[in-house]
């Protein structure tokens, strides 16, 4: 299992990519999510996806990370989706 600091770092690597700031960075136990992104740039992730596959979690930061820029899963949301999550 990855440990939050680490996880942190490869959120905040992603948000570069991405070109986006979140103002915060939380790990918590969430029972129904895997991750959460407020109005006021707070991204929240699940303790539980430190265990998951790269993969996984790549896709799930990126998701949230993007809604920094697009709040709703419109066109251009899923098109960044299917570009930043085929990159190595």
């Amino acid at each position: 299992m990855m440990d939050i600091a680490e996880f942190k770092k490869e959120v905040r690597r992603w948000a570069e990519k991405v070109g986006v700031s979140p103002k915060e960075i939380h790990v918590r136990r969430m029972r129904r999510k895997w991750a959460s992104c407020s109005s006021k740039g707070r991204l929240t992730f699940s303790y539980d996806l430190l265990s998951q596959p790269e993969d996984f979690r790549t896709y799930v930061i990126v998701h949230e990370l993007l809604h920094l820029r697009y709040p709703n899963h419109g066109k251009m949301f899923r098109a960044l989706m299917k570009v930043y999550t085929k990159l190595p």
